[in-house]
């Protein structure tokens, strides 16, 4: 009897499935009124200022924290193209202190980083347009600690070094 049992229970639980085909769909969507509002703090592709704002302390302490955020991953905190995913495998992206790079203007890095450049790619829609200009600016700073000369700190600042 209870070989038996066996097979009525799966006949039993067959007969609970169809095909599917009767299934309650969902109803068809109320026709647009309009374009859809646009969210808070959404990132314009492509909007940008139409130049570079005034460079600060403030704007060069909010460029190095994005930075450390969204670019040190690849360039490093030196910005010599060593980062931590780089050190696992990742192609190394180019030192931000060649002779070619430092003689790009800022808008270049804004641009690098509003599009994507070879093997990086675009950071417009995770990065704002006045933070992407705030890590240009750091870049830039950046740059010149790396590469400073004895020329480039004032005579008395140089006095206290010695």
């Amino acid at each position: 009897m209870k070989g038996a049992l066996v097979p009525i229970a799966m006949l039993v639980c067959l007969t609970a499935c169809d095909d599917m085909s009767n299934q309650a769909k969902q109803r068809h969507y109320a026709p647009a009124v309009g374009p859809a509002a646009v969210p808070s703090n959404t990132v314009e592709y492509l909007d940008r200022p139409s130049q570079a704002p005034p460079v600060t302390l403030e704007l060069l302490e909010r460029g190095q924290e994005r930075f450390r955020i969204y670019c040190t991953p690849c360039h490093s905190e030196l910005g010599d193209g060593h980062g931590m995913v780089v050190q696992r495998g990742f192609p190394p992206p180019p030192s931000y202190h060649t002779e070619h790079l430092r003689q790009a203007p800022v808008q270049h890095f804004y641009d690098v980083m509003t599009q994507g450049y070879g093997a990086m790619y675009p950071f417009a829609d995770r990065v704002r347009p006045e933070d992407r200009w705030a890590i240009a600016a750091y870049i830039r700073a950046l740059q010149r600690s790396q590469n400073a000369t004895d020329g480039d700190i004032s005579a008395d600042r140089r006095g206290a070094l010695e």
